[in-house]
């Protein structure tokens, strides 16, 4: 049976481009107000944002024999158990492209990519590591968290089958459907809950050249000033501020180093 906690996203991870992770550091910290350090990993350069005193994000250099690949966010959802995932996902048409694999003190994570070709993460938390300095921890918490700024806010699924991938999506993480909005010419966007919350939506490929997630940060103030300080720190902003439901703000941006990411704020 799944907990609470199946199907939650759980982290964000950034891969940049070889040699410029302190850059991508130094962006993301003038942006969200991120405290980023050094894990202290052995044999492999990777750090960790801090936000409200919660972990949020881990940043990480592509290896020079991918340096074709362009940088990207790649967001992890909890599950339960990896290996059990693993094979159901399979059976479901997903393919793996890494692990499953352990890091010590942290959990069992893979790599995986939904029947469209989307990439996404898994994390089986280690739950004795966590208890060991919480007690009342819970997997993942702490990266997610739509009432705090520099946190993740919103996860959007563009697609080439987006009621595929929903199907996909529910059958895994039991989600269920949200309400689906009209997008004219751009189809459906199709939000999705987790525990009767709103986490996220789906839709078509838009302007997307592939399957992908985007994740979506909060922020504090005005989505407007964030847009300025995007532009003056380097980065790209190309749709926003727009107004969603609800009366919040978004931005889509691209950081210095091409990886794209959204924005979103309470007031304009």
């Amino acid at each position: 049976m799944s907990t609470r906690n199946h199907g939650t996203p759980c982290w964000y991870e950034l891969a940049t481009s070889p040699g410029h992770l302190q850059p991508a550091a130094s962006f993301y910290g003038q942006i969200f107000g991120w405290d980023v350090e050094d894990s202290g990993m052995e044999d492999f350069d990777y750090h960790l944002a801090k936000a409200d005193g919660d972990m949020v994000a881990g940043l990480m250099a592509l290896p020079d024999g991918v340096a074709a690949m362009p940088p990207f966010w790649m967001i992890y959802f909890a599950v339960d158990d990896a290996d059990n995932f693993i094979a159901e996902a399979k059976a479901a048409g997903a393919s793996v492209h890494r692990g499953p694999e352990d890091i010590p003190g942290t959990g069992r994570f893979a790599i995986l990519a939904d029947p469209q070709g989307a990439a996404f993460g898994i994390l089986q938390a280690d739950m004795s590591a966590m208890a060991a300095d919480d007690p009342g921890a819970e997997p993942g918490a702490g990266a997610f968290n739509q009432n705090k700024a520099g946190h993740g806010n919103w996860n959007e699924l563009m697609s080439t089958d987006p009621a595929a991938a929903f199907a996909f999506y529910a059958a895994m993480f039991g989600w269920t459907k949200g309400e689906a909005m009209d997008m004219g010419e751009m189809g459906t966007y199709q939000l999705f809950r987790h525990q009767d919350a709103d986490i996220g939506g789906m839709m078509g490929l838009a302007a997307s050249a592939v399957p992908n997630w985007l994740p979506y940060f909060g922020v504090d103030g005005a989505v407007t000033d964030q847009i300025g300080a995007i532009q003056s720190a380097g980065g790209t902003v190309h749709h926003g501020p727009i107004e969603v439901p609800g009366g919040a703000f978004i931005a889509v941006a691209e950081d210095p180093q091409g990886a794209w990411f959204a924005i979103v704020g309470a007031r304009r």
